[in-house]
């Protein structure tokens, strides 16, 4: 009778790395629960075309995660695997949308909204971690960034249709937007934050999501 066995990948001791606001632990991976498919690969020998369509599917996840946000944070757990590429790409997009009908230069209001987004983001981080939050400084921003889609959405909206909508639809989608996005970043920064000071570390995410808002609404 053959014997099966049952091999277990060597458990490896995290390594800390970094200090102050940026300091972090690389944590490896336990092959024998989790998915082929969640484990990272060598990128070095493999084409172009396949990074870019991996990276193009995990940027969709987070989207999909920002569309439908889960009320529990372990379920979206690949947002863990912070980018910055998917934060850019709806930071351009953003100012693009805005920059459409709006009588500003677009070059001031690209400026506008690469301050507020990448600025507004690291002053959250900077207060949650200063607050005693366990939050690490660049899946914060990710996340933040991502969390930005709703708000995407709803100036597309109001940028092809603004003549057609009245003043108070526009501000009910507006608002929204609002929800949608601060809803769906709490969903997942709210389980690192001090429990005991988590008011204070989440008021300035709403003034973020409450400033791009009114943004759209009024530029």
């Amino acid at each position: 009778m053959d014997q099966q066995t049952h091999q277990t990948a060597p458990q490896a001791p995290n390594i800390a790395f970094g200090s102050g606001m940026f300091k972090g632990e690389a944590k490896f991976v336990d092959y024998a629960h989790f998915n082929q498919q969640e484990v990272q690969t060598n990128t070095l020998d493999e084409p172009i075309s396949e990074t870019l369509l991996r990276d193009l599917k995990m940027i969709g996840y987070k989207l999909w995660y920002v569309i439908i946000p889960r009320p529990k944070e372990s379920e979206g757990r690949k947002l863990r695997n912070w980018d910055l590429w998917g934060p850019l790409l709806l930071c351009l997009s953003l100012a693009m949308i805005l920059g459409i009908n709006s009588t500003s230069a677009t070059d001031t209001i690209f400026g506008v909204i690469f301050v507020i987004m990448w600025g507004g983001s690291a002053i959250i981080t900077v207060n949650a971690k200063l607050l005693g939050g366990h939050v690490s400084f660049f899946q914060s921003v990710c996340v933040l960034g991502y969390c930005v889609f709703p708000i995407n959405l709803a100036a597309l909206g109001l940028t092809f249709f603004s003549s057609k909508l009245t003043f108070l639809i526009r501000l009910g989608i507006t608002g929204l937007a609002f929800l949608w996005s601060s809803f769906s970043s709490l969903s997942f920064m709210g389980s690192m934050m001090n429990e005991d000071k988590k008011l204070i570390s989440v008021y300035p995410i709403f003034l973020f999501y409450l400033f791009l808002s009114w943004f759209c609404l009024f530029i």
